[in-house]
């Protein structure tokens, strides 16, 4: 019996269990090692965020995707790799062998020590327990000192989720003021979209009355004029990828991200891919769950070729991606190429999408 090892329950390994369930490998153990059961789908989190949809509505179920792909499941984190010995060790001290491993543990953050209250928008895994725990604090306070609310980072998850929280706290609390702004080192807001999707996303700040600080760092002065900070910078990889002594003769790239290849498997160690935010690819792709998504295919086609000792095929990043991006007012703003839309019915197709894509994995 040959085992396999699914490490992180990501958009990709999402895909790879449901495709396991269709077509199980022979003689192969799959096994699935993950801190949560129930991950948070990252195109729906900011519609979380907005109080548009209950938590339970933005998961993807490993428990139920595990046991339709007789797959055994251990809710813990890793902590160590030794790729050489073809050895994982867990959170709870547990040692696995592989014979085939697959990660797609996404990405995480390390904002700075602040006064204020720290809201990183990265792990996913325990967003919800600090959000929830924040607001249960912030409805007892005095509605009638204005709160003062800095993201930090204008990519897309810091622009959605400043526009979706500002606007649900609003809609708690319409009597209390609210000072927002936006900071970025950038020299713009949404790098990557297009300019009409940026002006209508300046526009949707301005009407949230955001103050926008383009070429602006984080400082200790802005931490001492904050209340609430919403961290949403860019992705950074986990604390046993970038140490040597715990990702053993790993191939990383000089943050720490996993080096593959055009078809996933790692440049270091043929038996190991890795997909989603945690891999540096051949051609660099933005670290959203657009890409991650797309690759659960191939990553799901190449582990079964693998055991099978076939060619592999190959994962190209798609040249351009629909960008959507929810303002948390029941519109949204779409970017496509030179493109860009903004309305209620942008919305109304990203939540057909997004819920198209859990619900794909749910039957």
């Amino acid at each position: 019996m040959r085992r396999v090892i699914l490490v992180g329950a990501g958009h990709a390994h999402a895909l790879v269990l449901k495709s396991w369930a269709a077509q199980p490998a022979d003689e192969v153990e799959l096994v699935v090692v993950a801190p949560v059961t129930k991950a948070p789908y990252s195109g729906m989190i900011p519609g979380w965020l907005a109080g548009q949809y209950a938590f339970e509505q933005t998961v993807v179920d490993f428990e139920q995707l595990c046991q339709r792909a007789g797959a055994r499941l251990i809710e813990v984190a890793l902590v160590k790799l030794d790729p050489d010995a073809q050895t994982i060790w867990l959170s709870d001290d547990q040692c696995l062998t592989y014979d085939w491993l697959s990660i797609n543990i996404g990405s995480t953050l390390t904002p700075p020590d602040s006064q204020a209250t720290m809201l990183s928008m990265r792990p996913l895994a325990t967003l919800r327990t600090r959000y929830e725990q924040w607001l249960t604090d912030w409805q007892t306070q005095n509605p009638h000192t204005p709160l003062r609310l800095t993201t930090v980072g204008a990519g897309a998850a810091g622009v959605e989720s400043l526009l979706c929280v500002r606007g649900f706290l609003q809609r708690l609390k319409p009597e209390q003021a609210i000072e927002a702004r936006l900071i970025t080192r950038a020299a713009t807001i949404l790098p990557g979209f297009s300019q009409p999707a940026r002006r209508r996303a300046l526009a949707a700040l301005k009407r949230a009355k955001v103050t926008v600080e383009l070429g602006t760092d984080w400082s200790d002065t802005i931490d001492q004029q904050t209340d609430l900070v919403i961290w949403a910078t860019g992705a950074q990889p986990h604390a046993w990828q970038q140490q040597a002594h715990a990702r053993g003769r790993l191939q990383t790239d000089q943050a720490g991200f996993i080096e593959v290849d055009e078809t996933l498997r790692c440049r270091s160690h043929p038996n190991i891919f890795a997909a989603g935010d945690c891999a540096s690819l051949p051609t660099p792709a933005p670290k959203s769950g657009v890409y991650a998504v797309r690759m659960g295919a191939t990553l799901a086609t190449n582990l079964q070729r693998a055991i099978s000792a076939q060619a592999l095929a190959t994962f190209t990043p798609q040249t351009r991606a629909l960008a959507l991006l929810n303002t948390g007012d029941g519109r949204a703003i779409a970017s496509w190429g030179p493109l860009g839309w903004q309305g209620r019915w942008v919305m109304r197709a990203k939540d057909l999408i997004d819920r198209r894509f859990i619900n794909q994995l749910s039957c």
